[in-house]
């Protein structure tokens, strides 16, 4: 008697397997911080309009940067048990099958952002040119994720060009300090992998950290939230923002308490848990304005 088989996944199953569809943690730590510039450029809700291009935008781009990547990555995901099966390093989708699915993606990115004005839509291009180079710098780069922290925060100052036409100062400091929570998070997500890197020779910042890891992610937590807390500050209710930031380092504390013996299954519940600490940052804006 022979065994039944899985039916083979449609294109559409494979290819929403490949823009992680099912993981939307990636997209939702990419879109709390520029919702939060929204609202902060704006001094208050930024309008459907500008919502709607973010939020869309936002999910399209991660989709397109995880084709990017996938493709980059795929003789590497071979030997990575976690990403093994990832249907590009699986042989499922082909290299150019991928590259179009991120093309239609971006190009569809793209197009909302030409519903905006003419900063925004020449900083999308900066945006896209950081995304394709993110990831070949784990190839030369020893802190890769301060590469992914610029990508993962231009939204930031794109949002205050999208809603000013301009890019402050301020812009730019909240960007260095969104960075340093995508440094914590994306440490936390090497850590996962730091000893299937070691063997194939991708260098990561939990690698370059060593064994300073654990308190370098929780030193980039509260640099991330001080520097958004002195930026923000006059702009906020002050009894507001303590509240949030009590909930935010309750949460920090909680990450430490994941990664501190070093576990997979402890560096990676952290790492997907991160949204939250995103959401309550955001939340902690949209009631704390004044």
């Amino acid at each position: 008697m022979v065994a039944a088989t899985s039916p083979a996944p449609s294109r559409l199953a494979l290819y929403l397997d490949l823009i992680r569809w099912n993981r939307p943690a990636g997209w939702l730590l990419l879109l709390w911080p520029s919702l939060a510039a929204l609202w902060v450029a704006a001094g208050g809700f930024p309008g459907w309009h500008l919502l709607a291009v973010f939020v869309l935008g936002t999910i399209l781009m991660r989709s397109a940067g995880c084709c990017v990547n996938d493709v980059a990555d795929r003789d590497f995901d071979r030997h990575v048990k976690r990403t093994a099966q990832r249907p590009v390093t699986s042989g499922r989708v082909s290299t150019r099958e991928a590259l179009m699915v991120g093309a239609v993606l971006a190009l569809a990115a793209f197009l909302l952002v030409l519903t905006t004005n003419l900063l925004t839509v020449l900083m999308s291009f900066a945006a896209l040119a950081i995304t394709l180079a993110y990831p070949y710098a784990k190839r030369h780069v020893s802190m890769p994720q301060a590469v992914l922290g610029v990508a993962f925060s231009f939204g930031v100052p794109m949002a205050f060009a999208a809603v000013q036409g301009q890019v402050p100062v301020l812009a730019w400091v909240l960007l260095i300090g969104n960075l340093f929570w995508v440094l914590a998070y994306d440490t936390e997500y090497a850590m996962v992998d730091r000893d299937d890197d070691l063997k194939i020779g991708m260098k990561t910042s939990a690698i370059t950290l060593g064994r300073a890891d654990v308190p370098a992610v929780t030193a980039f937590y509260v640099l991330y939230l001080a520097i958004w807390s002195r930026a923000l500050w006059p702009m906020v209710d002050h009894r507001l923002w303590a509240v949030m930031l009590l909930v935010a380092l309750v949460q920090v504390g909680w990450h430490y308490t994941l990664i501190k013996d070093r576990t997979r299954e402890g560096c990676f519940k952290a790492f997907r848990l991160n949204h939250w600490l995103g959401f309550t940052v955001f939340a902690g804006v949209v009631i704390g304005l004044v």
